[in-house]
C-alpha cells in the first residue's frame, strides 16, 4: 500500500511492517499506540523505525492511518492500570472516612 508519511511516499505491507518490528522493544506507551503482533508500540516508535525518519517529522496521526489501512489495530489511549484498594482502605471507605463521600 502506499502512503505519505512526512511529505515522502512509501510503500508499506503488513508483512513489512512486521518484520521491521521483530525484535524490536517496545517503549512505554504514554500516547496513541498500535498492536503489531502480541505487542503495542507508541505509533511514533513504528513511524520511526519504519520509515527511518526522524519522530519529529512526522506526525502520529499520519502513522495511525497509514496502520489502521494496513489492518493493525490502533488505540488512542494508553491502557491505564486498574489500582485496587487495599483491604483497609476498602474497610475505611466503607465506614466513611473523610474523603470517601459526597457531600
Amino acid at each position: 500500500m502506499r502512503c505519505v508519511i512526512a511529505r515522502y511516499p512509501f510503500d508499506l505491507t503488513k508483512d513489512g511492517v512486521m518484520d521491521s518490528m521483530k525484535g524490536i522493544t517496545a517503549e512505554p506507551v504514554t500516547g496513541e499506540s498500535v498492536t503489531i503482533g502480541r505487542r503495542r508500540y507508541p505509533v511514533k516508535q513504528v513511524g520511526e523505525i519504519v520509515t527511518r525518519q526522524d519522530r519529529r517529522d512526522f506526525t502520529s496521526g499520519e502513522v495511525v492511518r497509514a496502520m489502521v489501512r494496513l489492518g493493525f489495530t490502533c488505540h488512542e489511549h494508553p491502557t491505564a492500570p486498574v489500582q485496587a484498594l487495599t483491604p483497609l482502605q476498602s474497610a475505611s471507605a466503607q465506614l466513611g472516612a473523610p474523603g470517601t463521600w459526597e457531600a
